[in-house]
């Protein structure tokens, strides 16, 4: 490198194609056994000490400190698929890993990256016409069932499988509770951030529930306040209701004695008539992101009123949007006065606290604006609640996702071995070099259902077969009328069975997008050729005169 005057090392053409797919492949490694209902779990220890059990892909990719730049691609993809769908993220970075890896092969035996590039791009956008024209299946908001079934399938792969009927029901409930109309579409959304999961453990995980309402860890400020308020009228705040003290740097020289005590008193006046302006705007419920003395307690007690202190500002915020009240920052008015105005109060049916476990929870319900719903996940130690929470998540994001396409596809294998057929086939019929890049681009979808399969214990070249030869038959004839195009794996029994029937499903949107973005990733680190690792400089110590 150092003719061309820049000091690092430089790795070119082969090298650095078979560096990044080697990198790849070991990262698909990692997630490879945790796919699946029958799939593994990890266990990852971070430099502190402390445990995550997990089989998220998502997860297990975010706690690995990742060096190589194309691993990080990687990583960042089964990121991007959690965020955009919530499920597929150990599917999403398999599928790369496959295509890159069979792009290698091909490059090997002289084939042009821009060739595969161009075929593999082709072959995305045509599995994704035939998911849409073929093999998807049309629901609506009442088909309970099937939502419910997508939820459970999202879960069979995780800690909760056994429980699956308890937490789907849990889910549904739970999106179906904060639906909300958009405001420029018109069409029904489904803001799954207004749903708060609270972890407390203790009991058992088929004991967790369903709120309608807002729950949050917090206790009353003062043990002496009412424990319940009916037609709770709320005030958020983000200013601190302590005894008023002076600003830092203010000086205030005192040459009588008696005016220091006048001083004292002013200041616990200050508070007294800020918390005055709040009770006498009707409010019954005050919320500060920041403190709350003895003072001001002891004025809310005599009003029968709950004061929450150091609340969370994400809390705030939600419990403000939900409520309908306005997060005030300042008591001053444009009079340079002090006032309050009641149209900033929200406005909810009770206000409660109740003890869940070892903790304390207040109780949001019946609010004015907007429906939320809390999830309260019970489980033996904190690991499982945590790994609970993230099963959660994934699911509620299915159902999410399900309504707002209304759209479903079989689950087990079934869609990618039909678009396996259909691209193979796709693939003859052009006349063009993209053909051989369109097939090995059909045998990669195959890697999920072996993959599946092999996780089971199950012999995956018996069951591939048996699948290969139900999709032929689903697309060799002008009529499916058996529904052969759903046949999908079933990994307790080691068969195949038509898996639309049988309630094993995933939303369109999670096939579509993971096939899309395993696709770019793969071109994203197949366009890459050259690769430049600059050395740091080094920095030179200052010279004695």
């Amino acid at each position: 490198m150092s003719a061309l005057g820049i000091r690092g090392e430089r790795d070119q053409g082969q090298d650095v194609r078979t560096s990044n797919v080697t990198a790849v492949m070991a990262i698909a490694n990692v997630v490879k056994t945790s796919l699946g209902p029958q799939g593994l779990d990890k266990m990852l220890v971070d430099e502190i000490g402390d445990v995550v059990i997990t089989n998220d892909g998502a997860t297990i990719l975010k706690q690995l400190e990742v060096e190589h730049p194309a691993a990080k691609v990687i990583v960042e993809l089964s990121q991007l698929q959690d965020k955009e769908v919530g499920d597929g993220t150990t599917s999403v970075v398999i599928l790369a890993a496959e295509l890159l890896k069979r792009a290698n092969e091909l490059i090997k035996i002289k084939v042009h990256p821009t060739t595969i590039i161009s075929g593999y791009k082709l072959a995305a956008r045509q599995a994704v016409k035939y998911i849409q024209s073929h093999l998807v299946h049309k629901i609506t908001e009442d088909d309970t069932e099937i939502l419910f079934n997508a939820a459970k399938t999202s879960m069979n792969s995780k800690i909760i499988g056994s429980e699956s009927h308890i937490f789907a029901k849990l889910a549904v409930d739970a999106v179906r509770l904060i639906k909300t109309q958009g405001l420029i579409s018109g069409k029904p959304k489904y803001p799954i951030q207004s749903i708060n999961i609270v972890k407390s453990h203790g009991q058992s995980s088929n004991q967790s529930e369903l709120v309608k309402g807002y729950v949050i860890q917090l206790q009353r400020a003062s043990q002496q306040m009412v424990t319940k308020v009916k037609n709770a009228k709320i005030a958020c705040l983000d200013i601190n209701l302590n005894k008023f003290k002076m600003q830092m740097g203010v000086q205030i020289l005192v040459d009588d004695p008696q005016n220091l005590e006048k001083i004292r008193k002013k200041e616990m006046d200050v508070l007294k008539e800020r918390i005055h302006l709040l009770l006498s705007s009707g409010a019954n419920v005050i919320l500060t992101s920041k403190g709350m003395d003895d003072l001001a307690n002891k004025y809310l007690v005599e009003a029968g009123a709950i004061g929450l202190r150091r609340v969370p500002k994400e809390h705030l915020r939600r419990i403000a949007r939900a409520t309908g009240a306005k997060i005030i920052t300042t008591f001053a008015n444009e009079e340079s006065g002090e006032s309050f105005e009641i149209s900033s109060l929200g406005e909810a049916e009770e206000v409660y606290e109740e003890a869940i476990g070892d903790n304390d929870y207040i109780f949001f319900k019946g609010m004015k604006k907007e429906q939320s719903a809390s999830i309260i996940l019970r489980g033996a130690n904190e690991m499982m609640t945590d790994e609970i929470e993230r099963s959660m998540h994934d699911s509620l994001c299915v159902v999410k996702r399900t309504l707002e396409s209304g759209s479903v596809v079989a689950g087990g294998g079934a869609v990618e071995m039909a678009l396996s057929i259909y691209l193979d086939d796709f693939s003859r019929t052009l006349d063009t070099i993209e053909q051989i890049a369109v097939a090995e681009f059909a045998e990669a979808l195959t890697c999920i259902p072996k993959i599946l399969a092999t996780n089971a214990a199950k012999d995956s070249i018996d069951l591939i077969s048996k699948l290969r030869v139900l999709h032929s038959k689903s697309q060799s004839t002008q009529v499916d009328d058996k529904g052969f195009k759903y046949s999908g794996l079933d990994l307790v029994k080691g068969e195949v069975r038509h898996n639309l029937r049988h309630g094993i499903l995933e939303p369109t949107v999670s096939k579509v997008k993971a096939i899309k973005f395993a696709t770019e990733a793969a071109i994203t680190i197949l366009r890459i050729d050259d690769m430049i690792k600059l050395e740091p400089k080094k920095e030179q110590m200052p010279g004695r005169h």
